[in-house]
């Protein structure tokens, strides 16, 4: 039976009022060369940071394209830019003339790692930031989605209706750009708030080191997935590499569908569809599959099924006439150090070093009231550890996490310790 605290059982629960309507009203869209001209002289124009945010149509479109940005300045008011209004002709639009004025100013995102790509599409980067989900994960506070944020903040909530709406819909309703408008009304005052809260705990360095890092990285090329169809819901139900073979065929033959037609792929065929089609041809004795078939089991026979079903017979019978040399492995290999469970028997003394080094990490993180991933990313840690040497001085463990990619501010806390147990 799980106790719960009386006081924590009787505690009122708190009501915020929500946020429904932008001070100065719904901004008009800004779809036009005339009015991106008017919006990237009044921005330019305006003082202090500027809130940004994204809208993607995740769910709903194969890429993670913006379909909406939406900026924010004082005395420039709300700005809701429409980029692919001006792709003409590319896949992207560029925005280049925007970022260029804004260049110098400090932009403030929520979970910027989640914007920044699509951002760097349409060439609108910051050349500084402020990220307030991670600025929360720093301060340690239990929530850190921005509706939370509002509350603790500001004492507001935050409406999230739309959230995960097709934001490639046009037109856009007008009460999506209410939505939208909202999420960075009051980013500027939940910034102050941090900073004074991260001033007040010591940890504004630490934030702005990682602000930084971001605003550096902002542009690097994204690392592709290796074997990206290992990724299928349910592919650990499947008993043989025939199987997974079946089920890697149908997801490249999903994935290039979804490309073409620009659809996510789980609206093409869900994953479970195709995993279960998988794990039908790897029990079955069948191999020369027809249309019947293929129609009885669950989701080949919907519509949207229906119209690629030559590609997905295609996909199985390349699978099943591969020769057993060029199935797929059990598991994937790998590029980086294996995950630590698995150095025990070969990489001994590594694998103790990791079992006395991480949990004082751990406890160091719970001191500092702040995640213990933020304290050093797991996988720094891992290749620092991982087939080490018997010996190691706080100079090279300092350079090799910096190489790594950990900030000073990490290395001064973690190299102490992890020397120390080594």
């Amino acid at each position: 039976m799980v106790e719960v605290d009386q006081a924590e059982a009787t505690a009122p629960v708190v009501s915020y009022p929500v946020l429904a309507t932008p001070a100065d009203g719904i901004p008009p869209l800004v779809d036009t060369e005339e009015a991106l001209a008017a919006s990237i002289a009044a921005l330019a124009a305006g003082h202090g940071p500027v809130g940004v945010d994204t809208e993607r149509a995740h769910g709903y479109r194969y890429t993670a394209k913006a379909y909406l940005i939406q900026l924010r300045r004082e005395g420039a008011g709300t700005h809701l830019i429409d980029p692919t209004a001006f792709e003409n002709g590319q896949p992207r639009a560029d925005l280049s003339a925007l970022a260029a004025k804004l260049a110098g100013v400090d932009w403030i995102l929520h979970a910027a790692s989640q914007d920044l790509p699509c951002l760097a599409e349409v060439k609108l980067l910051p050349t500084q930031l402020f990220d307030t989900e991670l600025a929360a994960r720093l301060l340690g506070l239990p929530r850190v989605n921005l509706s939370a944020l509002m509350e603790q903040a500001l004492g507001l909530s935050l409406a999230k209706e739309h959230s995960a709406a097709d934001w490639s819909k046009r037109p856009i309703p007008e009460d999506w750009l209410n939505y939208a408008a909202l999420d960075v009304e009051r980013l500027a005052e939940l910034r102050e708030w941090q900073i004074d809260k991260l001033t007040d705990t010591g940890k504004l360095d630490w934030a702005m080191q990682e602000f930084q890092h971001l605003a550096e990285h902002a542009n690097d090329p994204t690392v592709p997935r290796k074997e990206p169809w290992r990724r299928l819901t349910g592919l650990h139900n499947l008993r043989s590499l025939l199987g997974l073979a079946v089920a890697r065929e149908l997801w490249l033959a999903r994935e290039e569908i979804a490309r073409l037609e620009d659809r996510a792929p789980g609206r093409v065929l869900p994953d479970r569809s195709v995993v279960e089609l998988a794990r039908v041809v790897e029990s079955s004795r069948e191999r020369n599959l027809d249309r019947t078939w293929i129609r009885g089991v669950p989701g080949f026979a919907k519509r949207s099924a229906l119209r690629n079903e030559q590609h997905w017979l295609a996909a199985v019978k390349r699978a099943v006439q591969l020769p057993k040399a060029e199935y797929p492995a059990r598991h994937l290999v790998p590029d980086g150090p294996p995950q630590p469970r698995a150095w025990e028997r070969r990489w001994p003394d590594s694998f103790e070093r990791f079992n006395r080094v991480r949990p004082a990490l751990i406890e160091l993180a719970e001191s500092l009231e702040l995640p213990v991933e933020n304290l050093l990313s797991p996988d720094h840690l891992r290749r620092l550890l991982w087939d080490s040497p018997a010996t190691m001085d706080a100079a090279e463990a300092d350079r090799r996490l910096a190489e790594s990619g950990a900030r000073q501010w990490q290395r001064e806390l973690v190299v102490p310790v992890i020397i120390r147990l080594w």
